[in-house]
């Protein structure tokens, strides 16, 4: 009788994996966490890993934990291809990831062509909107925020607009300016000039402002990264410095107010989430977070957190061979740290955002 059951027990374990601990869900991150645009991807990984550690605590997806594989995309089109398919290699079951729209157009295809769902908290450009595939997006896009920026500018009276755009992330910055163009001839207004520019240690971004201030514009917009929107500002305010100065979402980090310093004073920029939150669940979301890593959180790390929060969630309620998207589709909408994000079947969402003008160094809500 004891030998019977023995032999039950033994057969009883086999099918439940040995009766040892389960395999771990591998899920990948991919962003920049080196080079000039770090802040972005290094914000992003630690709003990543904070949702997971707190999911995985919580006993994960019916008892299988979650182990987190990130690689740097380095800004970088080699780097970015090759650590996708690192990722690829190591049997991730999805990604959390890119972060800038110029790094999607390397690492997209590479991880769609696996099969690989993948979120990303940033990207915004038209090239990813609407379309069917295994990419779902946390933010808006490009035409929604140029469309609004359009219409606060023009309600401000500036109307003929002088644009220096970072190359670099073309597929984001190009994606940008042209909507913005649209958007601000509906208003009657214009762009003065657009100066792409590839940003680099050495670029020269006084001989940029020189270059802007020329067409006789009644203000400067930027569209590029925080480091370089900071010492574009720096060369704005010695060139022109009654000129009113603004720049796209991209640059919204803690970097830029860091960096720009008394520069960056009255530069108007759009934040996709609240930072005057003072709900519960962003009260404990901001202490848990400055108490892991001892700093602020920023926008990515808000897009990072609710990218998680999705993927987590479909990966625990997914149902038996359905496939990670369809289980994204399916458990929608979520309740984000701020708002409720509901995917379409493309996996686009709307996101609200706030406007700002940073003054003494802290980006200020304005109406």
């Amino acid at each position: 009788m004891t030998r019977c059951l023995m032999t039950l027990l033994a057969f009883c374990c086999a099918m439940l994996t040995g009766c040892g601990p389960q395999e771990p869900i591998r899920i990948g991150f991919i962003g920049g966490l080196s080079d000039r645009n770090s802040d972005n991807g290094q914000s992003g990984l630690n709003g990543a890993t904070l949702a997971i550690e707190n999911f995985n605590r919580a006993g994960g997806a019916n008892g299988r934990l979650v182990e987190l594989i990130a690689r740097d995309d380095a800004q970088n089109a080699e780097t970015a291809a090759r650590s996708a398919s690192e990722l690829v290699a190591a049997g991730v079951e999805a990604i959390i990831g890119p972060f800038t729209s110029g790094m999607a157009e390397v690492i997209v295809p590479i991880t769609g062509k696996a099969g690989i769902f993948e979120i990303s908290p940033t990207i915004t450009s038209m090239a990813f909107y609407g379309k069917d595939d295994n990419l779902f997006r946390i933010n808006r896009t490009t035409r929604d925020n140029a469309v609004e920026y359009a219409d606060v500018m023009a309600r401000r009276g500036l109307m003929n607009i002088a644009i220096a755009y970072d190359v670099r992330n073309r597929n984001f910055s190009e994606s940008w300016l042209n909507e913005f163009r649209q958007a601000l001839t509906t208003h009657g207004g214009k762009i003065a000039v657009a100066i792409p520019y590839e940003s680099a240690a050495d670029s020269n971004f006084d001989d940029i402002i020189r270059d802007m201030v020329k067409s006789r514009p009644d203000s400067l917009f930027f569209i590029s990264g925080a480091i370089d929107v900071a010492r574009l500002a720096k060369a704005a305010r010695s060139q022109s410095p009654n000129l009113p100065i603004g720049a796209s979402e991209w640059a919204s980090t803690e970097q830029l107010t860091d960096l720009g310093g008394e520069f960056v004073d009255g530069l108007l920029i759009v934040q996709n989430y609240d930072r005057d939150d003072r709900s519960q669940r962003f009260t404990e979301f901001s202490e848990a977070y400055l108490k892991r890593f001892q700093r602020a959180p920023g926008y990515s790390s808000v897009s990072a957190h609710d990218a998680a929060t999705v993927l987590l969630t479909a990966l625990k309620h997914r149902q038996k061979n359905e496939t990670i998207k369809a289980a994204a589709l399916r458990n929608s909408p979520y309740q984000g740290l701020q708002q409720e994000i509901v995917f379409d079947q493309n996996g686009d969402t709307p996101r609200k955002v706030y406007f700002t003008q940073i003054r003494s160094g802290r980006y200020v809500k304005i109406e």
